[in-house]
């Protein structure tokens, strides 16, 4: 996890990531966003040199709804997320999704009643926090769709109910000042 995005700087950083990873960074006009995408790729290469030993800057290639995978490292899984506040990386040797989100300050129902069910909905609305809620909900669904690999459903609201759910573990976190949120989600060793 790196929440310390304002330190980065974009041009040392460009030369610690491989060219295909460059590019992508240099793809987003905003340097924050930039700056988000370097650093997410940077906790994966600092993760890949200590729990591995590799030293080579880490490939990429994409499988069809756009899940990496390290070229030429197809046993290590990996995912990885940012928001305006934080990049978070996760390695694991089962496959793993990871979200992060910013706690937003208002909640929109519209969004509510399109990503969630109606129980979710009352939980959410119940919540002392409900924005909070929201986004430990939110977070959950997008790390398991990370993954699966299979990119966002139409079935939102069902997704936490699908019979997967069950060989899967959720780790949630909340950041000591309530601004973001992560959640890691790994299949369940067997």
């Amino acid at each position: 996890m790196n929440d310390h995005i304002e330190d980065i700087n974009v041009s040392e950083a460009l030369l610690k990531v491989s060219k295909q990873r460059a590019e992508y960074a240099l793809r987003y006009r905003q340097v924050l966003d930039q700056r988000l995408s370097l650093a997410a790729v940077l906790l994966l290469a600092e993760g890949l040199k200590r729990e591995y030993g590799i030293r080579e800057l880490p490939e990429f290639i994409y499988r069809p709804h756009g899940k990496p995978e390290l070229r030429g490292h197809s046993d290590i899984h990996f995912n990885m997320s940012h928001c305006k506040r934080a990049a978070l990386c996760v390695i694991d040797n089962v496959p793993v999704g990871c979200d992060v989100e910013c706690v937003p300050k208002e909640l929109d129902m519209d969004v509510c009643r399109y990503c969630f069910n109606e129980s979710e909905i009352t939980d959410i609305l119940g919540s002392d926090a409900p924005t909070l809620t929201f986004t430990i909900l939110w977070t959950k669904k997008e790390a398991f769709l990370k993954l699966t690999g299979d990119g966002l459903t139409n079935d939102l609201p069902k997704l936490l109910f699908s019979p997967q759910v069950r060989d899967v573990t959720f780790q949630t976190h909340v950041a000591s000042d309530k601004s973001y949120v992560y959640t890691i989600c790994r299949w369940i060793d067997i």
